[in-house]
Protein backbone atom coordinates (compact mmCIF):
# COMPACT_ATOMS: atom_id res chain seq x y z
CA UNK A 1 0.00 0.00 0.00
CA UNK A 2 1.47 3.33 -1.10
CA UNK A 3 2.33 5.83 1.60
CA UNK A 4 0.37 9.07 1.63
CA UNK A 5 2.23 12.28 0.82
CA UNK A 6 2.38 15.15 3.30
CA UNK A 7 -0.30 17.04 1.31
CA UNK A 8 -2.58 14.00 1.32
CA UNK A 9 -2.11 13.57 5.06
CA UNK A 10 -2.96 17.23 5.63
CA UNK A 11 -6.09 16.95 3.46
CA UNK A 12 -7.13 13.81 5.35
CA UNK A 13 -6.58 15.55 8.69
CA UNK A 14 -8.64 18.58 7.55
CA UNK A 15 -11.45 16.25 6.42
CA UNK A 16 -11.50 14.51 9.80
CA UNK A 17 -11.47 17.89 11.54
CA UNK A 18 -14.40 19.14 9.44
CA UNK A 19 -16.36 15.98 10.29
CA UNK A 20 -15.71 16.49 14.01
CA UNK A 21 -16.77 20.15 13.78
CA UNK A 22 -19.94 19.16 11.94
CA UNK A 23 -20.72 16.49 14.50
CA UNK A 24 -20.21 19.01 17.29
CA UNK A 25 -22.62 21.44 15.62
CA UNK A 26 -25.34 18.81 15.10
CA UNK A 27 -25.05 17.22 18.54
CA UNK A 28 -24.82 20.63 20.23
CA UNK A 29 -27.94 21.84 18.41
CA UNK A 30 -29.79 18.68 19.49
CA UNK A 31 -28.78 19.12 23.14
CA UNK A 32 -29.75 22.79 23.06
CA UNK A 33 -33.14 21.93 21.53
CA UNK A 34 -33.82 19.29 24.19
CA UNK A 35 -33.12 21.90 26.84
CA UNK A 36 -32.57 19.43 29.69
CA UNK A 37 -31.36 21.43 32.70
CA UNK A 38 -28.48 19.02 33.39
CA UNK A 39 -27.35 19.24 29.73
CA UNK A 40 -27.62 23.03 29.76
CA UNK A 41 -25.57 23.37 32.94
CA UNK A 42 -22.91 20.99 31.61
CA UNK A 43 -22.68 22.81 28.26
CA UNK A 44 -22.50 26.19 30.03
CA UNK A 45 -19.64 24.86 32.15
CA UNK A 46 -17.70 23.52 29.13
CA UNK A 47 -18.28 26.74 27.15
CA UNK A 48 -17.04 28.81 30.10
CA UNK A 49 -13.89 26.66 30.40
CA UNK A 50 -13.08 27.12 26.70
CA UNK A 51 -13.78 30.85 26.86
CA UNK A 52 -11.44 31.26 29.83
CA UNK A 53 -8.73 29.19 28.14
CA UNK A 54 -8.91 31.30 24.99
CA UNK A 55 -8.67 34.49 27.05
CA UNK A 56 -5.75 33.04 29.02
CA UNK A 57 -3.78 32.34 25.84
CA UNK A 58 -4.86 35.39 23.83
CA UNK A 59 -3.34 38.17 25.94
CA UNK A 60 0.28 36.89 26.04
CA UNK A 61 0.08 35.79 22.38
CA UNK A 62 -0.94 39.30 21.30
CA UNK A 63 1.96 40.90 23.18
CA UNK A 64 4.61 38.32 22.29
CA UNK A 65 3.66 38.17 18.60
CA UNK A 66 3.87 41.92 18.15
CA UNK A 67 7.10 42.37 20.14
CA UNK A 68 9.02 39.59 18.40
CA UNK A 69 7.74 40.48 14.95
CA UNK A 70 8.61 44.16 15.27
CA UNK A 71 12.08 43.21 16.49
CA UNK A 72 12.57 40.91 13.47
CA UNK A 73 11.21 43.42 10.98
CA UNK A 74 13.71 45.95 12.15
CA UNK A 75 16.46 43.90 10.51
CA UNK A 76 15.18 44.54 6.98
CA UNK A 77 14.65 47.63 4.84
CA UNK A 78 10.98 46.74 4.23
CA UNK A 79 9.95 46.82 7.90
CA UNK A 80 7.14 49.27 7.22
CA UNK A 81 5.66 47.43 4.25
CA UNK A 82 3.62 44.93 6.28
CA UNK A 83 2.18 47.61 8.55
CA UNK A 84 1.33 49.90 5.62
CA UNK A 85 -0.48 47.17 3.71
CA UNK A 86 -2.35 45.99 6.83
CA UNK A 87 -3.60 49.48 7.70
CA UNK A 88 -4.65 50.21 4.10
CA UNK A 89 -6.76 47.05 3.76
CA UNK A 90 -8.13 47.45 7.30
CA UNK A 91 -9.42 50.96 6.57
CA UNK A 92 -10.69 49.90 3.14
CA UNK A 93 -12.72 46.94 4.45
CA UNK A 94 -14.02 48.86 7.48
CA UNK A 95 -15.22 51.80 5.37
CA UNK A 96 -16.88 49.37 2.94
CA UNK A 97 -18.65 47.63 5.84
CA UNK A 98 -19.98 50.92 7.21
CA UNK A 99 -21.05 52.02 3.73
CA UNK A 100 -22.99 48.80 3.18
CA UNK A 101 -24.69 49.31 6.55
CA UNK A 102 -25.76 52.82 5.52
CA UNK A 103 -27.00 51.61 2.13
CA UNK A 104 -29.19 48.90 3.68
CA UNK A 105 -30.42 51.37 6.31
CA UNK A 106 -31.59 53.73 3.56
CA UNK A 107 -33.14 50.95 1.45
CA UNK A 108 -35.02 49.11 4.23
CA UNK A 109 -35.73 52.21 6.37
CA UNK A 110 -36.40 50.55 9.75
CA UNK A 111 -39.43 52.09 11.43
CA UNK A 112 -39.26 53.69 14.85
CA UNK A 113 -40.14 51.66 17.90
CA UNK A 114 -43.47 52.83 19.44
CA UNK A 115 -42.80 55.44 22.14
CA UNK A 116 -44.61 53.44 24.79
CA UNK A 117 -42.33 50.48 24.06
CA UNK A 118 -39.05 52.36 23.98
CA UNK A 119 -40.03 54.35 27.03
CA UNK A 120 -40.68 51.19 29.02
CA UNK A 121 -37.40 49.56 28.16
CA UNK A 122 -34.61 50.21 30.58
CA UNK A 123 -31.08 48.87 30.48
CA UNK A 124 -29.92 46.50 33.22
CA UNK A 125 -28.18 48.14 36.18
CA UNK A 126 -24.61 49.03 35.40
CA UNK A 127 -25.02 48.69 31.61
CA UNK A 128 -24.83 52.39 30.78
CA UNK A 129 -21.20 53.50 30.88
CA UNK A 130 -20.41 56.58 32.95
CA UNK A 131 -17.59 57.75 30.68
CA UNK A 132 -17.77 59.64 27.42
CA UNK A 133 -16.31 58.30 24.19
CA UNK A 134 -13.25 60.52 24.63
CA UNK A 135 -12.77 59.14 28.13
CA UNK A 136 -13.09 55.65 26.69
CA UNK A 137 -10.33 56.50 24.20
CA UNK A 138 -8.09 57.95 26.93
CA UNK A 139 -8.59 54.79 29.00
CA UNK A 140 -6.56 52.76 26.50
CA UNK A 141 -3.43 54.81 27.26
CA UNK A 142 -1.70 52.74 29.96
CA UNK A 143 -0.48 54.47 33.12
CA UNK A 144 1.39 51.42 34.45
CA UNK A 145 2.79 48.21 33.02
CA UNK A 146 0.58 45.67 34.82
CA UNK A 147 -2.88 47.24 34.42
CA UNK A 148 -3.42 46.52 30.66
CA UNK A 149 -2.59 42.82 31.13
CA UNK A 150 -4.64 42.48 34.32
CA UNK A 151 -7.72 44.11 32.76
CA UNK A 152 -7.31 42.49 29.33
CA UNK A 153 -7.36 45.87 27.57
CA UNK A 154 -6.23 44.71 24.12
CA UNK A 155 -5.52 48.15 22.68
CA UNK A 156 -3.40 49.11 25.72
CA UNK A 157 -1.49 45.83 25.41
CA UNK A 158 -0.93 46.57 21.73
CA UNK A 159 0.56 49.96 22.62
CA UNK A 160 2.88 48.47 25.29
CA UNK A 161 3.95 45.63 22.99
CA UNK A 162 4.59 48.01 20.08
CA UNK A 163 6.78 50.21 22.26
CA UNK A 164 8.78 47.21 23.50
CA UNK A 165 9.10 45.85 19.96
CA UNK A 166 10.27 49.19 18.59
CA UNK A 167 12.74 49.54 21.46
CA UNK A 168 14.17 46.10 20.66
CA UNK A 169 14.39 47.12 17.00
CA UNK A 170 16.70 50.05 17.76
CA UNK A 171 18.56 48.29 20.60
CA UNK A 172 22.21 47.67 19.66
CA UNK A 173 23.03 44.12 18.61
CA UNK A 174 24.63 42.13 21.39
CA UNK A 175 24.20 39.48 24.04
CA UNK A 176 21.55 41.43 25.95
CA UNK A 177 19.31 41.84 22.89
CA UNK A 178 19.77 38.22 21.84
CA UNK A 179 18.98 36.99 25.34
CA UNK A 180 15.75 38.99 25.52
CA UNK A 181 14.64 37.91 22.05
CA UNK A 182 15.46 34.24 22.62
CA UNK A 183 13.56 34.28 25.91
CA UNK A 184 10.47 35.90 24.33
CA UNK A 185 10.53 33.54 21.34
CA UNK A 186 10.84 30.55 23.67
CA UNK A 187 7.80 31.66 25.67
CA UNK A 188 5.95 32.27 22.39
CA UNK A 189 6.71 28.72 21.20
CA UNK A 190 5.31 27.34 24.45
CA UNK A 191 2.05 29.23 23.94
CA UNK A 192 1.74 27.96 20.38
CA UNK A 193 2.04 24.39 21.66
CA UNK A 194 -0.82 25.18 24.06
CA UNK A 195 -2.81 26.62 21.15
CA UNK A 196 -2.48 23.42 19.13
CA UNK A 197 -3.59 21.36 22.14
CA UNK A 198 -6.63 23.59 22.49
CA UNK A 199 -7.47 23.22 18.80
CA UNK A 200 -7.42 19.42 19.18
CA UNK A 201 -10.12 19.71 21.85
CA UNK A 202 -12.10 22.32 19.89
CA UNK A 203 -14.93 19.97 18.72
CA UNK A 204 -15.98 19.62 22.37
CA UNK A 205 -16.06 23.39 22.69
CA UNK A 206 -18.11 23.75 19.49
CA UNK A 207 -20.63 21.24 20.86
CA UNK A 208 -21.01 23.26 24.07
CA UNK A 209 -21.18 26.66 22.34
CA UNK A 210 -23.80 25.40 19.87
CA UNK A 211 -25.99 23.93 22.61
CA UNK A 212 -25.71 27.19 24.53
CA UNK A 213 -26.73 29.22 21.46
CA UNK A 214 -29.71 27.06 20.46
CA UNK A 215 -31.04 26.98 24.02
CA UNK A 216 -30.71 30.77 24.27
CA UNK A 217 -32.58 31.34 20.99
CA UNK A 218 -35.44 29.01 21.98
CA UNK A 219 -35.92 30.77 25.33
CA UNK A 220 -35.65 34.29 23.85
CA UNK A 221 -38.83 36.27 23.24
CA UNK A 222 -39.23 37.56 19.69
CA UNK A 223 -39.13 41.33 19.27
CA UNK A 224 -41.16 42.07 16.15
CA UNK A 225 -40.62 45.81 16.32
CA UNK A 226 -36.89 45.32 15.72
CA UNK A 227 -37.09 42.88 12.81
CA UNK A 228 -36.15 45.46 10.15
CA UNK A 229 -33.35 46.92 12.27
CA UNK A 230 -32.04 43.42 12.94
CA UNK A 231 -32.23 42.64 9.20
CA UNK A 232 -30.20 45.75 8.34
CA UNK A 233 -27.41 44.95 10.83
CA UNK A 234 -27.17 41.24 10.07
CA UNK A 235 -27.74 41.72 6.32
CA UNK A 236 -24.90 44.23 6.03
CA UNK A 237 -22.58 41.83 7.88
CA UNK A 238 -23.54 38.91 5.64
CA UNK A 239 -23.04 40.98 2.46
CA UNK A 240 -19.59 41.98 3.69
CA UNK A 241 -18.82 38.38 4.66
CA UNK A 242 -20.04 36.52 1.57
CA UNK A 243 -19.72 39.11 -1.22
CA UNK A 244 -17.37 42.04 -0.49
CA UNK A 245 -14.45 40.23 1.17
CA UNK A 246 -14.48 37.29 -1.29
CA UNK A 247 -14.49 39.78 -4.19
CA UNK A 248 -11.53 41.59 -2.64
CA UNK A 249 -9.67 38.28 -2.32
CA UNK A 250 -10.41 37.43 -5.97
CA UNK A 251 -9.24 40.87 -7.10
CA UNK A 252 -5.95 40.32 -5.23
CA UNK A 253 -5.49 36.90 -6.90
CA UNK A 254 -6.61 34.62 -4.06
CA UNK A 255 -9.20 31.85 -3.90
CA UNK A 256 -11.83 32.80 -1.25
CA UNK A 257 -12.92 29.19 -0.76
CA UNK A 258 -9.37 28.07 -0.08
CA UNK A 259 -8.82 30.91 2.39
CA UNK A 260 -12.15 30.22 4.13
CA UNK A 261 -11.44 26.49 4.34
CA UNK A 262 -8.04 27.13 5.91
CA UNK A 263 -9.44 29.64 8.41
CA UNK A 264 -12.52 27.54 9.29
CA UNK A 265 -11.34 26.65 12.84
CA UNK A 266 -10.84 30.33 13.68
CA UNK A 267 -14.21 31.31 12.18
CA UNK A 268 -15.97 28.67 14.28
CA UNK A 269 -14.28 29.84 17.47
CA UNK A 270 -15.12 33.48 16.66
CA UNK A 271 -18.77 32.64 16.00
CA UNK A 272 -19.30 31.05 19.39
CA UNK A 273 -16.79 32.84 21.61
CA UNK A 274 -17.88 36.30 20.40
CA UNK A 275 -14.34 37.56 20.94
CA UNK A 276 -11.92 38.23 18.10
CA UNK A 277 -9.15 38.82 20.65
CA UNK A 278 -9.88 35.48 22.30
CA UNK A 279 -9.88 33.81 18.88
CA UNK A 280 -6.48 35.27 17.91
CA UNK A 281 -4.38 32.21 18.85
CA UNK A 282 -6.50 29.96 16.63
CA UNK A 283 -6.52 32.60 13.87
CA UNK A 284 -2.72 32.76 13.83
CA UNK A 285 -2.30 28.98 13.94
CA UNK A 286 -4.83 28.50 11.10
CA UNK A 287 -3.18 31.13 8.91
CA UNK A 288 0.30 29.65 9.37
CA UNK A 289 -0.56 25.94 9.33
CA UNK A 290 -3.40 25.85 6.78
CA UNK A 291 -2.63 28.78 4.47
CA UNK A 292 1.16 28.81 4.77
CA UNK A 293 1.25 32.53 5.63
CA UNK A 294 4.71 33.91 6.37
CA UNK A 295 5.04 34.04 10.17
CA UNK A 296 6.48 37.53 9.94
CA UNK A 297 3.21 38.58 8.32
CA UNK A 298 0.73 36.59 10.43
CA UNK A 299 2.33 37.45 13.77
CA UNK A 300 2.29 41.15 12.96
CA UNK A 301 -0.87 41.64 10.87
CA UNK A 302 -3.27 39.49 12.90
CA UNK A 303 -2.59 41.05 16.35
CA UNK A 304 -2.91 44.51 14.78
CA UNK A 305 -6.08 43.58 12.85
CA UNK A 306 -7.62 41.96 15.91
CA UNK A 307 -7.52 45.38 17.55
CA UNK A 308 -8.31 47.78 14.69
CA UNK A 309 -10.01 45.74 11.94
CA UNK A 310 -13.66 45.66 13.07
CA UNK A 311 -15.88 45.36 9.99
CA UNK A 312 -18.88 44.02 11.90
CA UNK A 313 -18.52 46.63 14.62
CA UNK A 314 -18.42 49.48 12.09
CA UNK A 315 -21.73 48.37 10.56
CA UNK A 316 -23.33 47.94 13.99
CA UNK A 317 -22.16 51.33 15.27
CA UNK A 318 -23.36 53.15 12.15
CA UNK A 319 -26.77 51.46 11.86
CA UNK A 320 -27.51 51.51 15.60
CA UNK A 321 -26.42 55.12 16.04
CA UNK A 322 -28.58 56.28 13.13
CA UNK A 323 -31.50 54.21 14.42
CA UNK A 324 -31.24 55.71 17.91
CA UNK A 325 -30.94 59.25 16.53
CA UNK A 326 -33.92 58.62 14.25
CA UNK A 327 -36.02 57.38 17.19
CA UNK A 328 -34.94 60.46 19.15
CA UNK A 329 -36.35 62.69 16.39
CA UNK A 330 -32.97 63.99 15.22
CA UNK A 331 -32.48 65.12 11.63
CA UNK A 332 -30.63 62.58 9.48
CA UNK A 333 -29.56 64.48 6.40
CA UNK A 334 -27.42 62.84 3.71
CA UNK A 335 -24.26 64.78 4.74
CA UNK A 336 -24.84 63.74 8.37
CA UNK A 337 -25.13 60.08 7.43
CA UNK A 338 -22.01 60.25 5.26
CA UNK A 339 -20.06 61.79 8.14
CA UNK A 340 -21.22 58.88 10.28
CA UNK A 341 -19.41 56.48 7.97
CA UNK A 342 -16.16 58.12 9.09
CA UNK A 343 -17.25 58.24 12.74
CA UNK A 344 -18.25 54.56 12.71
CA UNK A 345 -14.95 53.61 11.06
CA UNK A 346 -12.84 55.49 13.62
CA UNK A 347 -14.96 54.21 16.53
CA UNK A 348 -14.64 50.62 15.29
CA UNK A 349 -10.86 50.99 15.01
CA UNK A 350 -10.77 52.02 18.67
CA UNK A 351 -12.96 49.14 19.83
CA UNK A 352 -11.56 46.20 21.79
CA UNK A 353 -12.17 42.74 20.37
CA UNK A 354 -14.13 41.45 23.37
CA UNK A 355 -17.71 40.20 23.76
CA UNK A 356 -20.29 43.04 23.55
CA UNK A 357 -17.50 45.55 22.89
CA UNK A 358 -19.47 47.23 20.07
CA UNK A 359 -22.62 47.42 22.20
CA UNK A 360 -20.91 49.28 25.03
CA UNK A 361 -18.92 51.46 22.64
CA UNK A 362 -22.13 52.53 20.87
CA UNK A 363 -23.73 53.28 24.25
CA UNK A 364 -20.75 55.43 25.19
CA UNK A 365 -20.77 57.24 21.87
CA UNK A 366 -24.51 57.98 21.99
CA UNK A 367 -24.35 59.09 25.62
CA UNK A 368 -21.54 61.52 24.81
CA UNK A 369 -23.79 63.07 22.12
CA UNK A 370 -26.77 63.32 24.53
CA UNK A 371 -28.81 60.84 22.46
CA UNK A 372 -31.33 58.84 24.57
CA UNK A 373 -30.02 55.30 24.94
CA UNK A 374 -33.03 53.57 26.50
CA UNK A 375 -33.74 51.88 23.16
CA UNK A 376 -30.51 49.92 23.61
CA UNK A 377 -32.39 47.98 26.28
CA UNK A 378 -34.69 46.60 23.57
CA UNK A 379 -31.76 45.83 21.27
CA UNK A 380 -29.90 44.02 24.06
CA UNK A 381 -31.90 40.74 23.90
CA UNK A 382 -31.11 40.24 20.19
CA UNK A 383 -27.53 41.49 20.44
CA UNK A 384 -26.18 38.05 21.36
CA UNK A 385 -26.87 36.82 17.83
CA UNK A 386 -25.61 40.07 16.27
CA UNK A 387 -22.42 39.82 18.32
CA UNK A 388 -21.75 36.27 17.10
CA UNK A 389 -22.14 37.19 13.44
CA UNK A 390 -20.12 40.39 13.60
CA UNK A 391 -17.28 38.70 15.52
CA UNK A 392 -17.14 35.98 12.88
CA UNK A 393 -17.05 38.72 10.23
CA UNK A 394 -14.25 40.53 12.08
CA UNK A 395 -12.09 37.40 12.15
CA UNK A 396 -12.92 36.62 8.51
CA UNK A 397 -11.85 40.16 7.61
CA UNK A 398 -8.65 39.78 9.67
CA UNK A 399 -7.93 36.52 7.86
CA UNK A 400 -8.61 38.08 4.45
CA UNK A 401 -6.36 41.07 5.14
CA UNK A 402 -3.60 38.76 6.39
CA UNK A 403 -3.86 36.54 3.30
CA UNK A 404 -3.85 39.56 0.96
CA UNK A 405 -0.86 41.20 2.67
CA UNK A 406 1.04 37.90 2.56
CA UNK A 407 0.24 37.53 -1.16
CA UNK A 408 1.12 41.16 -1.97
CA UNK A 409 4.49 40.96 -0.20
CA UNK A 410 5.47 37.47 -1.37
CA UNK A 411 9.11 37.65 -2.47
CA UNK A 412 9.43 41.29 -1.36
CA UNK A 413 10.42 40.76 2.29
CA UNK A 414 14.03 40.15 3.36
CA UNK A 415 15.07 36.46 3.36
CA UNK A 416 14.12 34.51 6.46
CA UNK A 417 17.09 33.89 8.71
CA UNK A 418 17.80 30.29 9.86
CA UNK A 419 16.73 30.89 13.47
CA UNK A 420 13.42 32.39 12.26
CA UNK A 421 12.63 29.36 10.14
CA UNK A 422 12.65 27.25 13.28
CA UNK A 423 10.07 29.46 15.05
Amino acid sequence: MAELSDDDLKKKARTHTAILYGAGLVLGAALGFIGNSAFVETMDFIALVFTRLFKFIAIPVIALALITTLAKLGKGSNSGAIFGHAVFYTLLTTILAASIGLTLFLILSPANVPPEVSGAAELPNGTVPNESYMQHFISVIPDNFVAPFASGNVLSILIVAALFGLALTVMPEGDHKSTVLNFLKGIQDIFFILIHWLILALPIGILAFTAQLVHGILTQQALGSLVTYFTVVVGSNLIQMFIVLPLLLVIRGLNPLKVARGMFPALMVALFSKSSAGTLPVTMASAEDNLGVDKRVSRFVLPVCTTINMNGCAAFILVTSLYLMQNAGMDLSVPTMLVWILIATLAAVGNAGVPMGCFFLTLSLMASLDVPVRLMGIILPVYAVIDMIETCLNVWSDSSVCAIVNNDLKGKLPPVEPEEQAD
